[in-house]
């Protein structure tokens, strides 16, 4: 059965390019290009990975990744931030709200699918 991945990416250009590159590896990939959208889209989907940009309108990646790990039903899901921003109190504040991994854009094809590749094997978090 094949992963299902939900991106969420406000830029329709780089999101259909990463849908793409997913799919042409066997992933289900869908999009969502707002926090809100995240949010309903990853409740329907029941995603086993998102990667999340953190601008995002009406809902930012930090308070959406939040959101996803409180819900008992989409905790287990792993998050991937894919962002240009690269502060260290960026990095920080992804892993506190609960994100499993964390991508700089632009990105490398091969560096992304090592970071899934990672976070999809590890045991993540004690739950």
């Amino acid at each position: 059965m094949a992963i299902k991945v939900l991106i969420v990416e406000d830029e329709p250009a780089i999101a259909e390019n990463m849908e793409a590159l997913l799919q042409a590896r066997g992933y289900e990939a869908r999009l969502a290009g707002d926090g809100a959208q995240a949010v309903a889209e990853a409740r329907r989907l029941l995603p086993d990975l998102i990667l999340l940009d953190i601008m995002l309108p009406k809902i930012s990646g930090f308070e959406v990744c939040k959101i996803l790990k409180s819900d008992p039903i989409l905790k287990a899901a792993r998050v991937i931030m894919v962002t240009a921003l690269g502060r260290t109190g960026d990095v920080e504040a992804a892993f506190a709200a609960g994100a499993d991994d964390y991508i700089f854009k632009p990105f490398d094809t091969d560096r992304l699918f090592k970071k899934i590749a990672k976070v999809m094997t590890s045991g993540g978090p004690a739950a």
